[in-house]
C-alpha cells in the first residue's frame, strides 16, 4: 500500500472511512461468545458488512492485549483476513508506540513484518531517533500523535513556548525534517475542528488520521470545512458508533448502516 493506492481506493468508494475494531468481550453479541474465537468472528462479520464502504481499518490493540496470548491470536487473524481478502484496505496498528531506537525497530518489525499492517500509531515525546526507525520501512507508514481528542491532550499539546509556537505545532514542524518524513500521518482529533486551519498551513498534504467523530461528540462537516486538501487528507475514524449498532444477532448489517450514514456524508465532497 502506496499513497497513491490509498488515495485510489477514496476516490473508487467516495469514502475516507476508517472503522475502529475496538472489540470488548462484554459488548458483543452474547451468541459470538460460544465460538472458539468471538474476537475474530465479530471482526470479521464487520469487515465482511463494511469492506465496500470504508477505506481503512484501526484495530486498537489494547483491546486485544488485554486478552493475552489469544487476544493477539485474533489480531493476527483480522489483519491476516483483511489482507487476503480485501488487499484494498490500508490497515492501522493504534498501538502508540515509540521508545529508544533499538526498541522502536522490533515495535516496528513486530507491526509491520509479522502482523503486516500498512502503518502504525506512534508517540512523538521521545523525538526522531525513536520514530525513525518506524520510517525506515518502506511503503509503510508512521501515525504520530499531534493534536489528539481526548480532555487531557489539552494539559501539555497547546503549552506555548517564549515565540508562542505551541507545543503540538512544534512537533508537526519538526517531524518535516525527520528522514522518510514523506511516509508520515498525524493523528488530529475531531474535538478540535477550530486548530484544523493551522495544522493544515504546516502540513499542507499530509494525511490526518481524525478520531473522535460520533461517540466523542466531534463534527464530521466541522472537520472537513478546515482539514480536507486536495486528496481529501482525511482518514475519519468511527469505532463505538459502528461496531457497536446493535447487540443482537444482526449486528453486522447494523454497522453496515452507520457505516453507509458517514459514506453517504462524506460522498457530496467529491462533486
Amino acid at each position: 500500500m502506496n499513497k497513491q493506492n490509498l488515495i485510489q481506493q477514496i476516490n473508487v468508494k467516495k469514502s475516507f472511512l476508517c472503522i475502529g475494531l475496538d472489540v470488548d468481550l462484554e459488548k458483543i453479541p452474547q451468541h459470538l461468545l460460544e465460538l472458539d474465537d468471538p474476537i475474530f468472528e465479530f471482526n470479521k462479520q464487520i469487515i465482511d458488512a463494511t469492506h465496500d464502504l470504508a477505506v481503512a481499518y484501526k484495530p486498537n490493540t489494547a483491546f486485544y492485549e488485554a486478552y493475552g496470548i489469544d487476544g493477539w491470536k485474533s489480531l493476527k487473524k483480522t489483519i491476516d483476513y483483511i489482507n487476503k481478502n480485501y488487499p484494498d484496505i490500508f490497515t492501522i496498528a493504534d498501538a502508540k508506540r515509540g521508545d529508544i531506537g533499538n526498541t522502536s525497530t522490533r515495535y516496528a518489525k513486530a507491526f509491520f513484518e509479522d502482523l503486516n499492517f500498512d502503518s502504525i500509531t506512534v508517540a512523538p515525546y521521545m523525538g526522531s531517533d525513536s520514530v525513525e526507525p518506524f520510517l525506515a520501512f518502506a511503503d509503510k507508514f508512521t501515525i504520530l500523535l499531534a493534536l489528539t481528542s481526548n480532555k487531557g491532550g489539552l494539559d501539555f499539546q497547546v503549552l506555548k513556548d517564549k515565540d508562542g509556537i505551541t507545543l503540538y505545532e512544534k512537533v508537526l514542524q519538526q517531524s518535516l525534517l525527520w528522514k522518510n518524513s514523506d511516509q508520515l500521518m498525524y493523528v488530529v482529533g475531531a474535538t478540535r475542528p477550530e486548530y484544523f486551519k493551522k495544522i493544515r498551513k504546516i502540513i499542507p498534504d499530509s494525511f490526518l488520521l481524525v478520531p473522535g467523530i460520533g461517540a466523542q461528540g466531534g463534527s464530521l462537516q466541522e472537520v472537513c470545512k478546515y482539514g480536507l486538501n486536495k486528496d481529501i487528507g482525511l482518514l475519519i475514524n468511527s469505532s463505538r458508533g459502528i461496531i457497536y449498532a446493535s447487540s443482537n444477532s444482526d449486528f453486522a448489517e447494523q454497522a453496515r448502516g452507520k457505516a453507509l450514514d458517514l459514506q453517504k456524508e462524506m460522498e457530496i465532497y467529491f462533486s
